[in-house]
């Protein structure tokens, strides 16, 4: 199995190249966030190590049987020729992840690319996400490995932006997209991740999660549909005496309520965008600009850690302007 649900195109892409041995050294696996391009990434650097250990003897596909020695090894994280990038936890806060992926994680690699690989002729990078390379350091150093790889690497960086990485490292991989899944693909996914969640759960997450598994995972368990229909009914009826704005700020402000605020963050200028729907002319204009600003508050709220009563209670505010006139400002 490969736990891989949708995205046939790269898949068959993917498999062709690797089949037809032009296997190319760099690949850029780009898409929304969630969409599953670190769990593809993941089952093609496996296939390629199993492929390399056993020619001939895999099924079609992208799987690769569980008792098969290079999967048993990447289960354990211990198979020789695999690394895998991404973030680190901050030494002094184990439960927060770092700024970025750093230049000496990158320069970590040397001795890795410097051998010969252990158990067969190939060695696969993962890089998840690209997008978090230190810059300029990490992106440079990484420019180096691609462009002299030696014999048998094969990189396979995630990207949610491609746009934002040096225009000299897209240039050295082949792009592979992906798109978000159709809603029979998202309620397989979940249904595989989220084995004791009920029916409905799974269809407010499908709904939710707008074709990204990776996001309506995070969202399980936060009852996101409560926080929708708050923010709808501000933007249906306004809050003139302010209590529902009060109420929704002092609710998500708490530490506990964490999880649910930074989902709140992202579910706001998706409910001010799906009211854009029936709308026209000055309404739709002022609901487009509401959207933008609300995008920007919601950015700014994580990267510089804004009140959390105080963000809700401007987000709200925005969605309130919205209600028609007879529902109040």
């Amino acid at each position: 199995m490969t736990g891989v649900r949708g995205h046939r195109a790269a898949t068959d892409a993917f498999l062709a190249a690797s089949a037809g041995g032009a296997l190319h050294h760099a690949w850029l696996l780009a898409g929304p966030q969630g969409v599953g391009k670190a769990t593809f990434a993941h089952a093609a650097a496996l296939r390629l190590l199993a492929e390399a250990m056993t020619p001939g003897v895999l099924p079609a596909g992208l799987g690769v049987p569980a008792d098969h020695r290079a999967a048993r090894l990447t289960a354990a994280g211990s198979h020789p020729d695999l690394r895998v990038l991404r973030r680190l936890a901050k030494k002094d806060k184990e439960d927060e992840l770092a700024r970025s992926i750093t230049v000496d994680q990158i320069r970590s690699l040397g001795p890795f690319l410097g051998t010969m690989p252990s158990l067969s002729s190939r060695r696969v990078i993962v890089i998840d996400a690209a997008d978090d390379l230190e810059r300029p350091g990490a992106s440079n150093a990484l420019l180096k490995s691609l462009e002299e790889p030696p014999a048998g690497t094969v990189f396979l960086l995630v990207s949610h932006a491609p746009g934002r990485l040096l225009p000299t490292i897209r240039s050295r991989c082949r792009l592979l997209r992906f798109e978000p899944l159709d809603d029979a693909d998202m309620a397989a996914v979940l249904a595989n991740a989220l084995p004791d969640a009920d029916a409905d759960e799974r269809a407010g997450l499908v709904r939710i999660g707008q074709g990204a598994p990776g996001r309506a995972i995070g969202y399980a368990g936060l009852d996101l549909g409560a926080i929708d229909s708050a923010v709808e009914a501000i933007g249906r009826d306004g809050d003139p005496a302010l209590t529902r704005r009060t109420a929704l700020a002092r609710a998500l402000s708490s530490k506990a309520a964490q999880p649910r605020y930074e989902a709140f963050l992202d579910r706001v200028p998706t409910v001010i965008a799906r009211m854009t729907a029936l709308r026209f002319g000055a309404d739709l204009r002022a609901a487009l600009d509401a959207y933008d600003e609300a995008r920007g508050i919601a950015a700014a709220a994580r990267s510089l850690s804004l009140d959390a009563q105080g963000t809700v209670y401007e987000l709200t505010g925005i969605v309130a302007r919205l209600a028609s006139r007879d529902g109040g400002r």
